[in-house]
């Protein structure tokens, strides 16, 4: 079984010990609270409260083979550089650090980090295409050229069989799973001979540019969280 460590258990730190717990307990926590450490020591492996990240502290605490760490020390710019550099030259293997601006982002590759994180900017890259469309439920940028959304099928697609749609050669987009607004549950589309109807709600892939295209007919809107949906797909698998 994976394990992790979060270094600060702030917002970010916080959300990500909540997700981790839903497939394991194999987590260090490290932050100055003593109120959110007792709250969630007996959840995780092993918990710290310290007010100080130094190197030798970090060596006792976090074995080097584990598989990520995460870091968010809030505000305190200097100590999660200081924190990332020390993993670095530790041999961390995978090192997720949340950057409170832009500067502090290529500091924190500079010194080691694999990952960096702007929870602000993420936020805004995933609300900003629902704002301009009223059929884009959800929107998750995955990488530079690659998205995930929650979409109603479009007026073109409506009456169509998946096959006649041709979802991939018209719009560039794969899709992953469909629901209907009046359902909760997602479920995945294996009959290409499926008629899609304005009550259909499908979870799709193809970059920024494809899922804006797809998603300009004006039709009513119902929302479901995005991680509803995964969890609908995938539900939770006991320990």
């Amino acid at each position: 079984m994976k394990q992790f460590a979060i270094i600060g258990l702030g917002a970010f730190g916080l959300r990500m010990l909540e997700e981790l717990l839903r497939i394991t307990n194999e987590i260090i926590i490290i932050d100055k609270d003593r109120e959110i450490i007792e709250k969630y020591k007996d959840q995780s492996k092993a918990a710290y409260i310290t007010d100080v990240i130094n190197e030798t502290a970090l060596k006792k605490i976090i074995p080097p083979e584990i598989d990520a760490v995460i870091v968010d020390l809030g505000g305190k710019v200097e100590a999660s550089i200081m924190a990332t550099n020390y993993l670095k030259k530790m041999g961390i293997r995978e090192i997720i650090a949340k950057a409170q601006t832009d500067e502090h982002g290529e500091i924190l590759k500079m010194v080691g980090a694999t990952d960096v994180i702007f929870p602000d900017q993420e936020a805004a890259k995933r609300l900003t295409p629902m704002l301009a469309s009223s059929v884009l439920f959800n929107f998750m940028p995955i990488s530079k050229n690659l998205s995930l959304a929650e979409v109603r099928v479009n007026a073109d697609c409506v009456g169509k069989t998946l096959l006649e749609a041709n979802l991939r050669r018209s719009y560039g987009l794969n899709v992953v799973a469909m629901k209907r607004s009046d359902t909760d549950e997602f479920l995945f589309i294996n009959d290409p001979s499926y008629v899609f109807t304005e009550l259909d709600i499908l979870l799709v892939v193809g970059s920024e540019e494809s899922i804006g295209k797809f998603s300009q007919a004006p039709l009513q809107e119902t929302r479901l969280p995005l991680i509803d949906a995964f969890k609908n797909l995938f539900p939770k698998r006991k320990a």
